[in-house]
């Protein structure tokens, strides 16, 4: 049986990605944080499905919600009449995020208000900031001016909402833009801004997910201003008990089922959307379509294979190594600091929805931004971001003392930096802060604030808002390097133009 090239090509690409963290956690796990043989197990299963299902999850995307979004792009900015499409959008925002795996993790975190509510609220947030960005991108509006007003308005909110309510606002914000949703929301944002031939047409195709991501921000911040609880709270899952391998491949298929479940929910709006698309239009022929189809199957076996694979063999890992490092045998709580930080640099190549946004960026800026550089940025930022959660783990420095200088630079820059960089690196945000932060690095997390006597609410939640803050200052601040070395060229062309002719006119 011939295995499919593209799909060895990507699995790869993914163990190349998957394997550093991977060594990271079984170099920790023989020194000085030792981890039961069961969790350790666990950890190495999760790992093999992570490889696997990243790999066919990317092809899949490539295959089907990257047509798919374009395809559906392109009619709704050629649509004589914008009600029709910005509803279906309205529709859409909101039934893909209240199917979104990790939004509902996020809402039983929060016991001090009713899962559905909270879920409701978000979701709304997510669909009317996804016509705001549709339409964004339809009358030219600059993505700096919206961001600056949207972040002003949060920290404004911020001041109002309950303290406890602060982080997990602004982790909203990551985790409501998953992996099946980045792709789909990204393509559709270069299918609309690839009928216009304006020279901002190609930076106006970013910014999607960016503005998709404040809704939930300022909607949580809102519901918290009004419901007014007394104080958020957080129960810790129980770790599995394993004995045996047989007990762990027990956990996995146990697993299974469930986010099959989680992950046909969260497809189905794109493809009954797709579906009447296609009805209506006529707009792909049959080879399209087959093509399409396998995408979609691939994009569900995936994503299965990895949401299982994370959720079970990550989060007991990551939990107990930020255990042991606080407080455990052999460990030194500031420890947690280089090691969060080393763990941050390497775990971000594993996000699916990674993958996806930096092939993406490189072929819509026909390579000025490469794969490269753009991997770099992301580490380096979520680097920063893990330290500076694990500081905030020993230290409870409350998150604002972080998130308003780290917007403020963000935004600044913006009024410097080259558009597309802009729309990138807020787009990236959104991207770095997903299904692996939620499931190691914020266990990770957790697990040391808990040793160390903590506030969970306080201390450990903001992990994922950080990691989502932090690429926006270094992915713009490589738009900015470029920006001057360009300009430094430039001088350096024309002195020496200026040279030419003056020996020229010497001669003369």
């Amino acid at each position: 049986m011939r295995i499919n090239p593209q799909l060895m090509e990507k699995i790869r690409e993914s163990l190349s990605s998957v394997l550093p963290i991977t060594a990271i956690v079984l170099l920790l796990s023989i020194s000085v944080v030792p981890l039961t043989p069961g969790t350790l197990v666990l950890f190495l299963f999760g790992a093999f499905l992570l490889i696997v299902g990243v790999g066919v999850f990317t092809l899949g995307v490539d295959m089907s919600m990257t047509p798919m979004g374009n395809g559906i792009g392109v009619y709704f900015s050629k649509a004589k009449h914008m009600a029709i499409p910005l509803s279906v959008a309205l529709a859409l925002g909101v039934l893909i995020t209240v199917a979104e795996p990790d939004l509902q993790v996020l809402a039983q975190q929060v016991e001090a208000i009713p899962s559905i509510v909270l879920v409701l609220t978000v979701a709304a947030g997510v669909g009317l900031f996804l016509v705001i960005a549709l339409l964004r991108i339809l009358l030219k509006i600059p993505l700096s001016y919206l961001l600056v007003g949207c972040y002003l308005l949060a920290f404004a909110l911020a001041a109002l909402a309950p303290r406890d309510f602060i982080p997990i606002s602004f982790d909203a914000g990551g985790v409501t833009t998953g992996p099946i949703t980045v792709p789909f929301i990204m393509a559709l944002g270069v299918g609309m801004a690839s009928v216009r031939s304006d020279r901002n047409s190609t930076s106006d195709s970013f910014g999607l997910v960016a503005l998709c991501s404040i809704g939930p921000i300022l909607s949580v911040l809102l519901l918290g201003i009004t419901y007014a609880p007394d104080k958020a709270s957080y129960t810790p899952a129980p770790l599995p008990d394993i004995a045996t391998t047989r007990d762990a491949a027990a956990e996995f298929m146990a697993a299974i089922p469930v986010y099959a479940r989680e992950v046909a929910a969260a497809m189905v709006p794109i493809c009954a959307m797709f579906l009447l698309f296609q009805l209506i239009t006529h707009r792909f022929q049959r080879t399209q379509l087959l093509r399409i189809v396998s995408g979609l199957v691939y994009t569900y076996v995936g994503l299965v294979m990895f949401l299982t694979g994370v959720n079970v063999g990550f989060m007991a890992a990551g939990q107990l190594i930020g255990a042991s490092i606080a407080g455990g045998s052999g460990g030194s709580p500031y420890l947690l600091i280089p090691a969060g930080m080393v763990m941050g640099y390497f775990i971000v190549a594993a996000e699916p929805a990674v993958h996806v946004l930096i092939k993406q960026v490189e072929e819509v800026s026909m390579g000025s931004i490469s794969q490269g550089a753009m991997k770099q940025g992301l580490s380096i930022g979520v680097a920063v971001s893990v330290g500076i959660a694990m500081l905030r783990v020993l230290t409870g420095i409350s998150i604002l003392w972080f998130l308003i200088p780290g917007y403020a630079v963000s935004l600044g820059l913006t009024f410097f930096v080259p558009q597309l960089f802009t729309g990138v690196a807020f787009d990236a945000g959104g991207v770095a802060s997903g299904p692996m932060t939620a499931t190691f690095l914020l266990p990770f997390a957790m697990g040391a604030c808990d040793e160390v006597g903590g506030d969970l609410m306080t201390d450990a939640f903001g992990l994922v808002a950080l990691v989502a803050m932090t690429p926006l200052v270094t992915i713009q601040l490589m738009g900015l390097a470029g920006r001057m070395r360009r300009k430094l060229a430039v001088e350096a062309l024309r002195a020496e133009i200026a040279k030419a002719d003056d020996c020229v006119l010497y001669y003369d």
